[in-house]
């Protein structure tokens, strides 16, 4: 699919991937771009930098998002790719409180149901459109660090699969985005595990460039991470091994942790003299 010409709304579009997402499809000259974010200052920044709409979404909402897509109808006309982008995560395992499963849940999963219900019956009867999925590479293999932003991840991608498989006949293309570390501020520094990821990150403007280069060659996996796909193809080869592997990985990374908040203890609390805090 070209891009040119063509009407695309961005969820999460404020920030990070969405807004690089954004900016790199404004050069492909579409007919018109709609930025929707909670933070809808920073979707009127972008929308004045691209020529673009601002509007304001809280993607977790329904109604909102069926109010998104029926501004840029009204704007427009139609609406030929809708790329759900927003999302969010929260650090843990099954410890994790019920409010953040509940609210990963709304936002890394839901939030792409509620818009394909808005979209997806106007695509078919235009006998055209593209849906994209931002995932992530913790829903094809899995995120150490939250135990929640991997199952809903999954849920994303299963997500998409089936959108493909019911509507892909229909004239619908669907991508599903599936990044690692990627430059933003999605990525906490102080972690051990986002440091991790960050010795192979990759910035935003090369997740958008693979974004478009899928959405003009019609495929599925976004994949801006090479490795991933080599971790995945491992993991369907040799699923036990895949999780020996992760399962050290995960033992080193805890330890690395360990290391650092008994480092940040001991500055923090005065020592005798001659401890590693004096």
């Amino acid at each position: 699919m070209e891009l040119s010409d063509r009407v695309v709304l961005v969820t999460g579009g404020a920030n990070g991937i969405g807004r690089a997402i954004c900016r790199r499809i404004a050069q492909e000259l579409p007919q018109g771009i709609v930025i929707a974010d909670r933070e809808l200052t920073g979707a009127r920044a972008v929308a004045a930098e691209i020529g673009g709409i601002a509007v304001e979404c809280d993607v977790s909402c329904e109604a909102d998002l069926q109010a998104v897509v029926q501004r840029t109808i009204d704007e427009f006309g139609r609406i030929d790719v809708a790329i759900s982008n927003a999302g969010v995560t929260a650090k843990g395992g099954f410890e994790t409180p019920d409010s953040d499963w509940d609210r990963l849940w709304r936002v890394n999963v839901l939030a792409h149901v509620y818009l394909a219900r808005a979209v997806v019956p106007v695509m078919v009867a235009q006998g055209d459109g593209a849906f994209v999925v931002t995932a992530s590479a913790a829903g094809l293999l899995t995120e150490i660090g939250s135990a929640a932003y991997s199952v809903t991840k999954h849920g994303a991608v299963a997500f998409a699969e089936w959108l493909s498989v019911h509507y892909r006949n229909q004239g619908l293309k669907v991508a599903c985005l599936c990044p690692a570390g990627v430059a933003t501020d999605f990525l906490d520094l102080e972690d051990p595990i986002h440091q991790f990821l960050h010795v192979s990150s990759v910035t935003p403007e090369h997740v958008a460039e693979c974004v478009v280069d899928t959405l003009r060659q019609e495929s599925f996996l976004v994949l801006p991470h090479a490795e991933v796909g080599e971790f995945f193809q491992f993991k369907s080869q040799n699923y036990d091994r895949w999780l020996h592997n992760f399962a050290h990985l995960n033992t080193r990374l805890q330890r690395q942790t360990e290391r650092a908040r008994a480092k940040a203890v001991a500055v923090e609390i005065p020592g005798e003299p001659g401890s590693p805090a004096t």
